[in-house]
């Protein structure tokens, strides 16, 4: 009798350790993957387990106690002792050894834990998502890209810790608000855990690799485009880039003597947009136009706008020196003598004074009055050769005083 009672105590030890190893063995292929669902890693308390023990020990009502719904292990080696509260209400009592070591309770919204990385996060449905790192302690304001590509923005406000969408135009979406404690958010398939401290953890469900957030690097704003240097190309040719009116974009100025100015403005790799020079001084659709293009001295005029915005003026670099002469429109050079007249242009000139000769023939006698107190020879006649011939020779004309007789 005695041999049968031990025969089956033992049986029946051995069937209990049969049935709970390969229990323990699935939660913790479970917390391996991530997220847990209720409906997929809800277990049903077995006869000699220590959760069913636990439960009929208490003696209390599901009411007061809760309904277990499974039994969580964490990626340390924890457990979770997952019980309902109501309907959007439950509880994770953390155990080590046996020992309970920390409550989660989420009421009508998500709560998380961290246990020196090991992070798990109870949702109000029942469902909870764990893993070990994954975790940027201490961030500081900025983008951060997920594993997936997913990028976050973390804001800092009043003191206290913002986790946003990343909008292209304006301020994004919050996922979390800080309040002083640990904060829970979720963007797509991602599960976010901020801390107090700014720093935050991310597991993204379904993705075979995990990281901690990365800070993303913006590349540095391009530098913006400055006067440069005057560049002398050839003996009466100079260059010089300046900058446009549009956001990066220049304009290369260049003045020579022969050709005249040319304005070029180029995008910003370079290449050309619009050529403005001589014949072809303005372009109104980009707002250039070159002021004195057929001077050495020439200005480009830019503006963004039309209409009577007014331009803004820059000067074309300065030929070097020796080049400044206009040829555009060239003086004539000047003459310190006059030249004498071919043939008889009916004048004559003598120390300055000048005296009209009459055409045809003169009556002889005729006096002719001279400006000036000088005395003028005047020659009488189709010339002073035919007067010579006639022997008529010259007339004396002297400027007399009073009425003449």
């Amino acid at each position: 009798m005695r041999t049968a009672l031990r025969t089956a105590i033992a049986t029946a030890l051995v069937a209990g350790v049969a049935i709970t190893t390969p229990a323990l063995a699935a939660g913790a292929a479970f917390a391996a993957d991530g997220p847990v669902a209720a409906a997929t890693a809800q277990a049903k308390p077995t006869a000699g387990t220590d959760a069913a023990d636990s439960a009929d020990a208490k003696g209390k009502s599901a009411q007061e106690d809760g309904v277990f719904v499974r039994n969580q292990i964490l990626p340390n080696g924890a457990t979770a002792r997952i019980v309902k509260l109501g309907d959007t209400h439950y509880r994770a009592e953390i155990l080590k050894e046996g020992q309970r070591v920390g409550t989660l309770e989420a009421d009508g919204h998500p709560v998380a834990g961290n246990d020196d990385g090991t992070f798990l996060v109870l949702f109000e449905t029942g469902l909870t998502s764990t893993w070990q790192g994954n975790y940027l302690p201490g961030a500081r304001p900025g983008v951060y890209e997920l594993v997936d590509g997913t990028r976050v923005e973390l804001t800092l406000k009043y003191g206290g810790y913002d986790l946003r969408t990343v909008e292209k135009s304006g301020e994004g979406r919050v996922l979390v608000h800080l309040n002083g404690t640990r904060q829970v958010g979720v963007l797509g398939k991602a599960v976010l855990v901020v801390e107090p401290d700014g720093g935050f953890a991310a597991y993204v469900n379904g993705s075979m690799r995990q990281a901690a957030p990365k800070p993303v690097v913006e590349p540095a704003p391009a530098p913006k485009p400055t006067t440069g240097p005057v560049v002398t190309l050839g003996e009466c040719t100079v260059q010089q880039v300046i900058p446009s009116v549009f956001a990066q974009l220049t304009v290369t100025l260049t003045n020579d003597l022969k050709k005249g100015p040319k304005a070029v403005l180029n995008d910003e790799a370079g290449k050309p947009i619009v050529v403005l020079d001589r014949d072809h001084a303005a372009d109104l659709g980009q707002g250039l136009t070159i002021k004195g293009a057929n001077t050495t001295t020439p200005k480009l005029g830019q503006r963004t706008q039309g209409g009577d915005t007014p331009y803004a003026w820059t000067a074309f670099p300065k030929l070097p020196k020796g080049c400044e002469k206009d040829t555009a429109t060239p003086a004539p050079a000047p003459s310190t003598t006059t030249p004498a007249p071919a043939g008889n242009t009916g004048t004559t000139t003598d120390n300055g004074q000048t005296s009209v000769i009459p055409k045809g023939g003169v009556a002889a006698g005729a006096e002719l009055s001279a400006e000036g107190d000088s005395t003028a020879l005047i020659a009488a006649g189709a010339g002073a050769a035919s007067l010579a011939a006639a022997g008529l020779g010259f007339v004396v004309l002297r400027r007399r005083s009073g009425a003449r007789g």
